[in-house]
């Protein structure tokens, strides 16, 4: 009989190391990442962080690899892949701390998974999807310290909880339906004008087919619905309206778009 509880008490602590593990790596965990709230209305900033991470090496590299339209030169990315892992080994070595602002936490965790993701597709180019990579957000593979995050730990378990939902617009999923990757690094002390231009660009851009009565939305309005809030409660057509160049009756019937999963490719 002691045999078998044992048995028994190892199963279930085997069980729940396992299924931390697969919610660490759907990203419901941070894994004990620093996150900050945006309270109020961003601002951009340097001041009042313990440290100021120096994104210019990414930016180097978006510059010269991504176009105005957000698409990407993998084969030259592939070409300076050392200078790509350099760039990802400087951020694992600065670990965010909570003594960091919330603007530099926003830059931080949105450079790392866009260059993170640019590093998967390199690895496993050529490829017509990113979709068609296993374990794409639920792998460990993004190095932050002694930590290995997944993509969808940093988006969901980190990114979504800073209460600032203009960085589903900021993050690149290297896909055609995703929100360009803006060829600038992210900054601290641009954030709020950077988060402002891509927001506003994807909103007005053809992913959208914004009318007052008829409105076909990109499926991230879809995915992340409860994201996109109003005065405290969830409007997605009160959201749109803040940015898009057409307003959306407030009665209107969403319906959403499907979403080309295709490599963005130049």
């Amino acid at each position: 009989m002691k045999t078998l509880f044992n048995f028994a008490a190892v199963l279930f602590i085997a069980f729940n190391m396992q299924s931390c593990n697969l919610l660490s790596a759907a990203g419901v965990s941070s894994q004990g990442q620093p996150t900050k709230k945006v309270k109020s209305n961003l601002t951009s900033t340097t001041a009042n962080s313990k440290s100021n991470i120096d994104h210019s090496s990414w930016d180097v590299l978006l510059k010269k690899y991504v176009n105005k339209a957000g698409l990407v030169d993998y084969k030259g990315f592939k070409a300076d892949e050392a200078k790509l892992e350099d760039y990802l080994t400087m951020l694992s070595k600065n670990e965010p701390s909570k003594d960091w602002s919330v603007q530099e936490l926003l830059a931080y965790y949105i450079n790392i998974y866009n260059a993170a993701t640019v590093k998967l597709i390199v690895e496993n180019y050529p490829t017509e999807s990113i979709k068609n990579i296993d374990g794409n957000w639920t792998k460990g593979r993004v190095s932050i310290g002694k930590r290995e995050l997944s993509l969808g730990g940093i988006e969901n378990g980190i990114l979504r909880k800073m209460n600032e939902p203009r960085i589903h617009f900021a993050i690149n999923c290297a896909s055609i339906s995703c929100s360009k990757l803006l060829n600038e690094a992210f900054t601290a002390a641009k954030i709020n004008e950077q988060l402002d231009r891509v927001t506003k660009e994807f909103v007005n851009s053809e992913e959208n087919d914004i009318s007052a009565t008829n409105p076909k939305l990109s499926s991230i309005f879809d995915w992340y619905q409860k994201d996109f809030n109003v005065n405290g409660k969830q409007n997605v057509i009160g959201y749109i309206n803040k940015y898009s160049k057409t307003k959306i009756n407030s009665e209107a019937t969403i319906t959403y778009k499907n979403y080309d999963w295709n490599l963005n490719e130049q």
